[in-house]
């Protein structure tokens, strides 16, 4: 994600006249970190000045482009606790990687079986009320597990944090979805938009939802993929694989790009285990 990292010109003037002094990039980054300009912002700025002498193009005036690197670790696999997770396929932006390898079989059948019996007609948040609905937005039925609930719950808890690369105590409770034959999800986003009480004090409590996990439990013959309709992109459900993305960054700026959906199944039934990740500890009410 991109973000502005603005700065008075004074400062502008300061990395003009210490960069003509010949002070290396690097000084000038460590000074400005001591007086309080934030890392990213000061390796950002002080590399766009840089450039502009490079080229002889005229220096920044007043704000640069930050672009925040993804969460998600980069190469082309990750070390995730017990196991090695391929990544398949990637996009910068918005931030979106495919994931192999996440779950194992044994782990994606016992999953379904300890969510079956407790699985209840899925909801959407009203977003004039803040209240759960059950609307035909989402044609699915779901439950979720209490952090660390089971063992294997535990396990998948870790995996799944550490492949988001962000603290556990930051995850919500990992919820197991099932769509039956015909059925899907209309496009949503998963942050929480500010347009009702429930959603502001949620985000006051936990912070923003930031990064989102859709892990598949089954293989699916036709249909169920998850489609990204402002990027063109739609992955296929295949079992232990999962699309991992990104839609906040650390300045709490939002990415709607990632607006999402689960296409109607074809053939079959779709089981997926979904973790949502916020920017601070995720509290419950």
């Amino acid at each position: 994600m991109t973000t502005l990292a603005r700065f008075p010109a004074a400062l502008g003037d300061w990395i003009d006249q210490q960069l003509e002094l010949g002070w290396q990039a690097e000084a000038l980054v460590q000074t400005m970190q001591e007086r309080g300009v934030a890392a990213s912002a000061s390796r950002a700025i002080v590399e766009a000045f840089v450039k502009a002498r490079s080229l002889g193009s005229p220096r920044p005036i007043d704000s640069v482009e930050l672009v925040e690197a993804p969460r998600l670790p980069r190469g082309t696999s990750i070390r995730a606790g017990d196991r090695t997770v391929r990544v398949a396929a990637r996009i910068e932006r918005p931030a979106l990687a495919v994931l192999n390898d996440v779950l194992d079989a044994d782990e994606c059948a016992e999953l379904i079986e300890l969510a079956r019996p407790r699985l209840q007609p899925s909801t959407l948040v009203d977003p004039r009320s803040g209240r759960d609905v059950v609307t035909g937005l989402r044609a699915s039925s779901g439950m979720f597990f209490r952090p660390a609930e089971t063992a294997l719950v535990a396990r998948i808890d870790r995996r799944f944090a550490e492949l988001m690369n962000l603290p556990i105590e930051h995850g919500e409770g990992l919820q197991v979805l099932h769509y039956a034959s015909g059925a899907g999800s209309a496009p949503h986003h998963d942050f929480l938009a500010p347009t009702n009480a429930a959603n502001i004090a949620s985000v006051a409590r936990s912070g923003q939802r930031v990064s989102t996990l859709v892990a598949y439990l089954n293989d699916v013959p036709a249909g169920g993929e998850t489609s990204f309709p402002a990027i063109g992109l739609s992955v296929s459900p295949q079992r232990g694989h999962a699309v991992c993305f990104e839609y906040c960054n650390g300045a709490g700026e939002l990415d709607e790009a990632v607006l999402h959906a689960s296409r109607p199944v074809e053939q079959g039934e779709k089981w997926v285990a979904t973790k949502w990740m916020r920017s601070r500890r995720f509290v419950s009410m």
